[in-house]
């Protein structure tokens, strides 16, 4: 059986580690405690996240056990870590909202019942911390000429940084601190971006408790040229179903770049290496029969089999011209908003295909919008009931997003 640290390796996870040979000897001859950290600035996991979960369920059914860490308490901070201004400062109620639904999204994915697996939150330390006695006892370990130096921090001393989010390395160092004596905590992964912030907790564990701890980081998920993926015009692509429907995941997932399919396989599927190559290897319009088993699968992983399977069909109904389906994206208005009609770049705003009527105007200029199979050529139009066939009405953007309107009484 692989080394769980090869199979991470082999499929494109892993980016950078603290002590490579130390780290791959340990995952093969125990099991170990691990954690990753999430911050509740929403409530709901988005595609990006699920890198980090899917590298934590390839850990669980290899015996090694993930520490989900809630950021109640970082999260009242704010992560400078990619962000070119400080982040939006979120209401203590709001946090506590957030990472409970944070907390039942992975409880879906991993087991957390406190011996396979654990859930935590930081704010049970980080709140309870009194100022004067924390940066004497674990403030005093920390340079701040190398503090600087840290990619986290780099891009943000241009245009400032606050003293505020300058605690946050230290704070997510304390976390390492807590779970290494709390749960024996042995390893902390993250993202790419959160390197520094992970190198500087290995190093307060050592300092403070003369232990040896690891750190590892895998890649964020990104297009083949370099840009974050799971975000649309709309806004990022949600793992809450509320949010971002197991149809609308399904398309964002079909309709990759050919160039970006072998990562997504390997990365948001548990798809043998064998297949992933072979279906990554297709050429040509056999591309999109790997498209589909990416958004299959990852669907499938999130949200279920049986929705995985409905919004293959809608897909399918939709791209052989059958122009409806019960699975695709629906909105329910009464018919008396229709009685004398909603202009139709209102519409589209309300019901989410669309952010501003200047994208509206420029997809009506480009011949991107269809109601009910007729390109729309004056962006002006107004839906009214008369354009509606059985109470159904169904509107496509571009070539591969559809929406369908349900009037009700």
């Amino acid at each position: 059986m692989k080394n769980i640290y090869d199979v991470l390796m082999e499929r494109g996870y892993i980016e950078q580690v603290t002590h490579e040979e130390e780290v791959k000897a340990l995952l093969s001859k125990e099991s170990v405690t691990f954690y990753i950290g999430f911050d509740p600035t929403a409530d709901s996991l988005h595609l990006g996240h699920f890198i980090q979960i899917m590298v934590m369920m390839h850990m669980q059914r290899a015996g090694h056990k993930p520490i989900a860490l809630i950021g109640g308490g970082t999260a009242k901070i704010g992560d400078p870590s990619g962000k070119t201004d400080m982040r939006k400062m979120l209401t203590p109620e709001d946090i506590v909202s957030n990472g409970e639904g944070l907390r039942k999204q992975m409880e879906k994915y991993l087991v957390l019942d406190g011996k396979s697996g654990f859930i935590a939150n930081n704010a049970d330390w980080l709140d309870q911390l009194q100022y004067i006695p924390f940066i004497r006892e674990i403030g005093s370990k920390f340079s701040v000429n190398r503090m600087l130096t840290a990619e986290c921090f780099k891009q943000r001393l241009e245009k400032g940084l606050s003293f505020l989010e300058f605690n946050y390395m230290i704070m997510q160092s304390y976390d390492f601190l807590e779970l290494e004596r709390r749960l024996d905590c042995q390893m902390q992964f993250g993202g790419n971006d959160q390197w520094s912030n992970i190198i500087a907790g290995v190093d307060l564990v050592r300092r403070m408790d003369s232990k040896q701890v690891f750190g590892l980081t895998f890649k964020l998920l990104l297009t083949s040229d370099g840009k974050k993926m799971g975000k649309t015009e709309n806004g990022a692509v949600w793992i809450d179903p509320n949010k971002t429907s197991p149809y609308e995941l399904f398309q964002y997932l079909r309709n990759v770049e050919d160039a970006d399919v072998e990562n997504c396989l390997r990365l948001l599927t548990f798809l043998p290496m064998e297949e992933v190559k072979r279906l990554s290897a297709l050429e040509g319009c056999e591309i999109n029969k790997a498209k589909e088993i990416l958004a299959f699968e990852f669907t499938k992983i999130v949200h279920g089999e049986e929705e995985a399977n409905k919004a293959l069909e809608a897909a399918r109904a939709l791209f052989s011209g059958a122009g409806e389906s019960s699975n695709v994206p629906c909105t329910e208005m009464k018919k008396s908003k229709f009685t004398e009609g909603i202009a139709l770049l209102d519409l589209l705003i309300e019901i989410g295909l669309i952010p501003s009527k200047a994208e509206g105007k420029r997809l009506v200029q480009q011949n991107g919008i269809l109601v009910q199979d007729q390109v729309v050529t004056d962006f002006g139009l107004v839906v009214n009931i008369k354009q509606f066939e059985d109470d159904k009405l169904m509107i496509r953007k571009g070539k591969k997003t559809f929406h369908r309107i349900q009037l009700i009484d």
